[in-house]
């Protein structure tokens, strides 16, 4: 019963920015569970590299692919579709960040960010969601931020872009799930990945929030991965339009 509850054999996954960090570790634990995972990434030789290290733990396909390019993005999952029979989850797990004072950002700087961490999702939803619907079933799994709830001076566009995410999140659960399809959404804390690089080179700031989390630490990749198994499993079948917070307790305390 219990392996049943957690158990991906037979679907098929899309995870999107899977070369490295979260959706690598997401990967490895897809496959694990049995489905069949598709990385994408930029470059394809560091998804060949990635896909090798999940290969290990199970079935693995690439699509190299820039969420930001639309029209690629919307011909990867029709080719998927075509190939695989199905797209059954959707993880768009792709993300960037630009940190500036508000004063130096500009509007195209706003426009990339908001291109890849929002606008890329919502196309990338739109596309699969509507053949989730027509077969009856689909998870879509938007990775957020503890930003889609708070904000930071300095990422004006990403605190924008996430709190979208939550908004999207909720919209497209309320309108697919009497179709089969949730959607829910993640929200990482601050965890220890390329993207938070330049952070944690700051004594002060790695400080400021290991006193502010309970667990007095940063989080590793992989301990995010536990989190989008359990959305893309059954054992979530009736959990939608839901923002998980994988923070250490982080938010607990703000």
């Amino acid at each position: 019963m219990l392996k049943q509850m957690f158990d991906l054999t037979g679907r098929v996954a899309l995870i999107t920015g899977a070369s490295r960090g979260f959706g690598v570790e997401f990967a490895k634990l897809f496959a694990e569970a049995g489905a069949l995972v598709i990385l994408n990434g930029r470059h394809m030789e560091t998804l060949q590299a990635a896909a090798d290290v999940v290969r290990r733990h199970g079935l693995v396909d690439v699509a190299a692919f820039d969420v930001a390019d639309i029209p690629a993005g919307l011909a990867a999952i029709e080719a998927i579709q075509k190939t695989h029979g199905s797209l059954d989850i959707l993880v768009n797990n792709a993300g960037m960040n630009i940190r500036k004072p508000l004063t130096e950002y500009q509007l195209e700087e706003w426009r990339q960010v908001l291109e890849v961490d929002l606008t890329a999702p919502f196309a990338l939803a739109q596309a699969a969601g509507l053949g989730m619907a027509k077969r009856g079933y689909g998870r879509i799994i938007n990775i957020g931020s503890v930003m889609s709830v708070w904000g930071r001076a300095n990422i004006p566009a990403y605190s924008a872009a996430k709190h979208g995410i939550l908004g999207l999140t909720k919209s497209l659960a309320a309108e697919l799930g009497a179709k089969g399809v949730t959607c829910n959404a993640i929200a990482p804390g601050y965890f220890e990945t390329e993207l938070n690089a330049e952070l944690m080179k700051n004594a002060e700031f790695v400080k400021y929030v290991n006193d502010r989390t309970p667990l007095r630490r940063w989080g590793k990749p992989d301990e995010l991965a536990g989190a989008a198994l359990f959305l893309a499993s059954p054992a979530a079948s009736y959990v939608n339009g839901h923002l998980l917070t994988v923070d250490g307790g982080m938010t607990t305390t703000m």
